[in-house]
């Protein structure tokens, strides 16, 4: 689900960044009541929780691969405006040291997975779980069908951002000059694998992290509850942010499992697999058996140089090991994620210190 340079038009990549712009602006505005020193540690916990659950690979119809997102949990406990912030930084992360995802494309990814994940995820569990007890099951059926509603619905516009390119976006021939493939494949094709797998998955760990909550610390729940305390008042202890960073903790071992699943997300192609034989024939078998483009649309070509990871697919070049790699860049991610919300925590704490923080 993470667009990479070159599939999306400078124009299209422009309206996203003000998408996701306007949206950053209207969280850290809803966030200045709440910001806090106490606050900045449990986003940072919901951000390396999405950035790790994002690097679970899971294999989805056509041999391509999809991922839970992990945006539903973290709107449910911080609510849209801190889950947008938390994603947000997770993807950020991803695209400038791993690839996942490109720069030119950031606010299209942030817009598609923080915000409308974000959103989607808030709206439904707080429409569905209305009325309901913290410890109640209905609380965790309802977060169980908002992650799935949510994750569907990222997919949903990152479809339909894929597939307007080659309609708005061609030579005078109609060849495209971007993502190859119009709504009639793109919708299809992202929608069946995450309507079956990738959406189920983000349910499940929804759904677990809410039942686990219910029981270890049932006050990070109150966010969201409807009846309960509004988010000024949202409960955040020492103990609230250790219990997490075990969860954490356990995740970022388990890493290694990620890359288990063959094959790329749908619309990750690199330029050179379009004129390899073998490289052509999987795009075309994820593709309803459509053919790509004989090689690169031109402005895929163009853009996709735009940025050079470091540590590209999460695979640093000094590491032989594919395994050990892969859990070095979850623990280098965590980390740059922990160095950003310090900077913010130091940046909060000074603004409160000098008065201009509530």
């Amino acid at each position: 689900m993470h667009i990479p340079d070159g599939y999306l038009s400078p124009s299209t990549c422009a309206v996203m960044y003000g998408g996701a712009g306007v949206s950053w602006y209207a969280a850290l505005r809803r966030l200045r009541r709440t910001l806090n020193a106490r606050m900045v540690p449990l986003i940072a916990v919901f951000a390396a929780f999405s950035f790790l659950v994002m690097m679970f690979n899971l294999p989805l119809p056509g041999g391509t691969t999809g991922h839970a997102l992990g945006v539903t949990i973290a709107a449910i406990v911080l609510g849209p405006s801190g889950a947008i912030l938390a994603v947000s930084i997770a993807i950020t992360i991803q695209a400038l040291f791993f690839g996942d995802g490109g720069i030119t494309t950031l606010g299209a990814n942030c817009f598609n997975i923080a915000v409308v994940g974000s959103l989607v995820a808030y709206g439904s569990y707080r429409l569905i779980a209305v009325g309901a007890s913290l410890a109640s099951r209905r609380q965790v059926v309802a977060a169980a069908l908002a992650g799935y509603i949510a994750s569907n619905a990222a997919a949903l516009v990152t479809a339909v951002e894929f597939g307007i390119q080659p309609l708005l976006f061609h030579k005078a021939d109609g060849t495209p000059l971007y993502a190859p493939y119009a709504l009639g494949v793109a919708i299809p094709v992202m929608m069946a694998g995450h309507l079956m797998v990738a959406g189920v998955a983000e349910a499940l760990i929804t759904a677990g992290l809410v039942a686990y909550l219910q029981v270890a610390d049932p006050a990070l729940l109150q966010n969201t509850a409807g009846d309960t305390p509004a988010e000024s008042e949202l409960p955040i202890t020492a103990a609230s942010t250790r219990r997490l960073w075990i969860v954490i903790t356990l995740v970022l071992l388990l890493t290694p499992l990620g890359i288990l699943a063959g094959g790329k997300a749908w619309g990750e192609w690199s330029t050179a697999e379009y004129s390899q034989k073998s490289s052509r024939d999987r795009i075309a078998g994820a593709s309803a058996n459509q053919a790509p483009p004989s090689e690169a649309p031109s402005g895929l070509r163009r853009l996709s140089s735009v940025w050079t990871a470091p540590a590209p697919n999460y695979a640093p070049q000094f590491v032989k090991s594919a395994e050990f790699g892969y859990l070095l860049s979850a623990m280098f991610g965590v980390g740059c994620i922990l160095a950003v919300t310090l900077v913010l925590r130091i940046f909060v704490a000074r603004r409160a210190a000098a008065g201009s923080v509530p």
